[in-house]
């Protein structure tokens, strides 16, 4: 009787966008995958499946296989904003619960690659975790840490993220005007489809705070725009819908500081 032999499934972090920037684990990690599994998100993010076809064809082994699921649609519009996330993940679970049924092979090593890092606002570890969880035989899950877009932000603008004795927060744009940065806490904010600043830059705190702001990060085709947010707000603004409209789709952050 044949010994049955452990699977696994690494969550690789690859960076926000620049092929350079993923880690010699993760460089080992990619090769040594049998599979990756590959959520398609269509021809509007053309550009991002290059620089993961240049990653696996620097890292990967030369018999790897690819096997591409169908992002089901975002509709995050919903009366209960969780509970539309919530289903999202569950969509997503049941595609990778299949691939790994039909492609994980006993003794088999697969692979999902994840912009950025896995642990920050992303959700491929919690898909990963349901969709394991469902399966008839174990398979052990192993994150690779990756370089975020939060470090190449600040890098790239050269500046610390902390001020010495301050907190920072890490939110959401849906969250910033209940959370808005004070003079012990700045706030960086991710996954802001609507400005959520430019609304702060008129209220009492806005000629208090700076912004540090960057576009595609790690990327051919990074913006960077900084300075008082009443002074640079609508240029943000401005540029940001610019380049969404050139593009098709847009990846930012931003860190508002309290300076004055």
């Amino acid at each position: 009787m044949a010994v049955a032999q452990d699977r696994r499934l690494l969550l690789i972090g690859i960076g926000p966008g620049d092929p350079r920037m993923i880690t010699l684990a993760a460089a080992d990690a990619v090769a040594a995958a049998d599979v990756f599994f590959v959520f398609d998100k269509g021809a509007e993010l053309a550009d991002l499946q290059g620089v993961r076809d240049r990653i696996l064809d620097r890292h990967a082994s030369p018999d790897h296989r690819l096997v591409a699921l169908t992002d089901p649609p975002r509709n995050l519009e919903g009366p209960v904003y969780g509970d539309a996330v919530a289903s999202w993940h569950d969509q997503r679970a049941e595609l990778l619960q299949r691939a790994l049924l039909d492609e994980l092979a006993d003794g088999g090593t697969g692979a999902i690659l994840v912009w950025g890092d896995p642990s920050l606002y992303d959700s491929t570890l919690r898909v990963a975790d349901e969709a394991v969880g469902a399966l008839p035989w174990p398979v052990a899950i192993d994150v690779l840490p990756g370089v975020g877009s939060v470090a190449v932000l600040t890098a790239h603008h050269r500046i610390p993220l902390n001020r010495v004795g301050a907190s920072v927060r890490i939110t959401t744009g849906r969250r910033l005007a209940d959370e808005p940065p004070t003079p012990d806490c700045d706030v960086v904010v991710m996954l802001d489809g609507s400005c959520a600043f430019a609304p702060l830059a008129a209220t009492d705190v806005g000629p208090h705070l700076d912004i540090y702001w960057g576009a595609y990060l790690g990327s051919d085709d990074e913006v960077l725009i900084a300075g008082p947010l009443r002074d640079r707000a609508d240029e943000i603004t401005a540029r940001r819908a610019e380049l969404r409209a050139a593009k098709g789709w847009m990846f930012d952050t931003y860190l508002l500081r309290w300076s004055r």
